[in-house]
């Protein structure tokens, strides 16, 4: 009798006989399914966002008035309101929180830490150093005015960050990146306080800025926000399967190809684009890099080629809402965005401290 060839052994990888091509398992495909469905959900909670944001505040405005003005321009006073004031500003909150969302995703996942966002990292003081000597010593006292500045102190901060964290051995860890960041967000405090206390005549202006709203923002805010939006999202989606990779470890990453030092250039250079431009055009908005991340995560994992677009989405929703809410609750004044986030963001902190395994 001929002989019979034995089985070929099970391959290590996959466990499939050798020679047989390993097939996609089911649960991937339904896994896609699910991410994809938040994706969209995440989209129709941002345009029911958008539409409160427009229809509600110290005077809600009818629905008929609302597409009036935004589809054929009605002059009637609720229809000014609307594209004058609202529009504005809800597209602002649009940016800022995709901006911030974004930027606290890929600051967790470059210094591997689950608490990283922009203002533990000192890049959100950074812009307030810069905002406060623009009204202090450059006379700047518009907010289209504060961008550019706040955005130059955000990227000293960061710069400065980096610097502190990469000398020494093992260069830029995650643990010397957040013992940096906290030791120049100290020093900054400093700063500010010490031009504030010199300069009392800028105080109220900048406590204005500080205290982190969507009031008064309007469309040459939007015109100058919307580039650097673009170009940091840009650079922090061109690192997410290097984000994937370092995960895993700076070791594991280098063995499976990743480049760590350009994933943590190009993605903190991202990161720091998004900051400035989100903290100078509506101020240091508490909690919304920090909670919209592990948001995001809850949903769909922990891949950032789908954590990064959710955090995008959900990080306008966030801010949209607070913002919202925060019109409501004392009118007709308001509650700037900023408190509203904070209100929002403690709790949720204190949940994900207590959710966590922390080592003694």
């Amino acid at each position: 009798m001929p002989a019979v060839p034995a089985p070929s052994p099970p391959s290590r990888a996959t466990g499939a006989p050798a020679g047989t091509a390993p097939r996609s398992p089911a649960p991937q495909r339904g896994g896609v399914t699910r991410r994809l469905a938040w994706v969209l959900a995440g989209l129709v909670a941002l345009a029911l966002a958008v539409l409160l944001s427009l229809a509600l505040g110290s005077r809600a405005v009818a629905p008929s008035a609302m597409w009036d003005a935004l589809l054929h321009g009605g002059h009637s006073n609720a229809a000014e309101v609307v594209r004058s004031m609202r529009l504005p500003r809800t597209l602002v909150g649009v940016m800022v929180g995709a901006a911030l969302g974004l930027a606290g995703t890929v600051m967790q996942g470059l210094t591997r830490n689950p608490i990283a966002e922009p203002g533990i990292l000192g890049v959100s003081q950074g812009a307030a150093v810069g905002v406060v000597c623009a009204i202090a010593f450059a006379g700047v006292h518009t907010l289209s005015g504060y961008v550019w500045f706040g955005f130059v102190g955000a990227g000293v901060a960061a710069l400065a960050v980096y610097a502190v964290a990469a000398r020494g051995r093992g260069g830029a860890t995650p643990v010397k990146l957040a013992l940096s960041g906290a030791a120049v967000n100290a020093l900054l405090v400093a700063v500010v306080s010490g031009i504030l206390t010199t300069r009392a005549a800028a105080l109220d202006e900048f406590r204005f800025w500080q205290v982190g709203s969507l009031a008064g923002r309007d469309a040459a805010i939007a015109a100058q926000v919307w580039p650097f939006l673009v170009a940091g999202a840009v650079l922090v989606f061109s690192v997410a399967r290097g984000l994937d990779a370092l995960a895993l470890g700076e070791d594991v990453a280098r063995g499976l190809g990743a480049r760590v030092g350009t994933v943590r250039i190009v993605g903190g250079l991202g990161a720091t684009v998004l900051t400035g431009a989100g903290v100078a055009a509506a101020g240091p908005l508490a909690f919304v890099g920090l909670a919209v991340p592990h948001m995001a995560r809850a949903l769909v994992g922990g891949g950032h080629r789908w954590l990064l677009p959710m955090a995008a989405v959900l990080g306008p929703v966030v801010l949209l809402v607070s913002d919202v809410v925060g019109r409501l609750v004392m009118p007709p004044g308001e509650v700037p965005a900023g408190v509203m986030t904070a209100l929002v963001g403690v709790p949720f902190l204190v949940t994900l401290v207590r959710r966590k395994a922390v080592a003694a």
